[in-house]
C-alpha cells in the first residue's frame, strides 16, 4: 500500500499536461487524442459490453501464469467480479478506443485479453478505419477466452483472433523477423522478468511507426525497475507515462525524450 502511495504523489508531482510539451509529436497525440473529450458513438457499445459481464454471476476456474508455462494460482471467480478488478477501466478503455483510431494501425496484438473489455476497444476503434484492424489477442486461461469470445460475438465484433496459449509459447512459435504488429498492448504478466522477456522478443516486429502501451508499469518496484530498462533502450526513442500505461515509440526521427503526462 505505501508503495502504490509514494509512486502515485511521486508521479503527481512530476506530471505535466500538454502546455508543458515542446515535441510537436507528443503535443499532437495529447491534444487530438488523449485529450479529446467529444462523445464517440461506440462509448455506448463498450458501456453495454462491460455492463453485460457485470450483471454475469455465474462463476469461471481461473488459471494465471508465471514466467513460462508454470501455473501459479487457480481458483474460482465470478465472471462479474473479473470483470470489475482485473479489466481495464472505463476511462482507460476510452482512450485505448482513441489511440487506435489516431495511430490507425492495420495489425495488432493483445497480451492478456482476459475477458475482452481491451479487446473490444481495440477493435471498435478500428472499425471505421479504411483498413479494418486484425487483432491478435493472446490469453493463457482457456475458461476466461471463452467468455471473452462469447462476448465477441454477442456484439458483432469479428476482426479479433482470441487464441488460448502461453504468451511465450506463442512467442516462440511464430516468425518474429517477418511480423510487423503496428500496435501492441502489454496487459499479461505483470512481473519484471516477463515484461522484459517479451519487450525483447518483440522487438524484431517493430517498424518506425510502431506503438506499444505496457499496462501497470507502477504495480510494483520490479515493474518500475522493467519501465526504466524500457525506457533506456536504445532502440527506444519516445516514451509516455501516464502513470497506469507507458507508451513506447521507435521513431528514429526523434531525439530521445520521456514525457510524464496526466491523462
Amino acid at each position: 500500500m505505501w508503495f502504490a502511495i509514494k509512486s502515485y504523489l511521486k508521479f503527481l508531482w512530476l506530471s505535466k499536461n500538454e502546455h508543458a510539451v515542446h515535441s510537436p509529436f507528443v503535443f499532437s497525440l495529447l491534444t487530438k487524442c488523449f485529450y479529446d473529450k467529444k462523445p464517440k458513438a461506440d462509448y455506448t457499445v463498450l458501456k453495454k459490453y462491460r455492463q453485460s459481464l457485470l450483471e454475469n454471476k455465474n462463476t469461471i476456474e481461473v488459471t494465471d501464469f508465471g514466467a513460462g508455462s508454470k501455473v501459479f494460482k487457480s481458483n474460482n471467480r465470478p465472471i462479474n467480479h473479473i470483470a470489475k478488478t482485473a479489466g481495464i477501466s472505463s476511462k482507460r478503455a476510452k482512450l485505448l478506443y482513441r489511440i487506435v483510431r489516431y495511430f490507425q494501425p492495420e495489425t495488432i496484438l493483445e497480451l492478456g485479453t482476459s475477458l475482452g473489455l481491451a479487446s473490444v476497444a481495440l477493435s471498435l476503434g478500428s472499425r471505421n478505419l479504411e483498413t479494418k484492424a486484425r487483432i491478435t489477442s493472446l490469453e493463457g486461461c482457456p475458461n476466461t477466452i471463452a467468455i471473452a469470445n462469447k462476448q465477441l460475438q454477442l456484439f458483432n465484433i469479428n476482426n479479433v483472433d482470441c487464441i488460448a496459449t502461453e504468451f511465450q509459447d506463442f512467442l516462440s512459435n511464430i516468425e518474429l523477423q517477418t511480423t510487423n504488429y503496428q500496435l501492441i498492448y502489454f496487459d499479461g504478466n505483470h512481473s519484471k522478468k516477463a515484461t522484459l522477456d517479451y519487450f525483447e522478443r518483440l522487438l524484431p516486429t517493430i517498424s518506425n511507426d510502431t506503438v506499444w502501451i505496457f499496462d501497470d508499469i507502477h504495480w510494483s518496484a520490479e515493474m518500475e525497475k522493467a519501465w526504466e530498462i524500457i525506457k533506456n533502450h536504445p532502440k527506444v526513442k519516445v516514451t509516455i507515462d501516464t502513470y497506469q500505461w507507458g507508451l513506447v515509440f521507435f521513431r528514429y526521427e526523434q531525439p530521445k525524450q520521456h514525457f510524464i503526462i496526466r491523462a
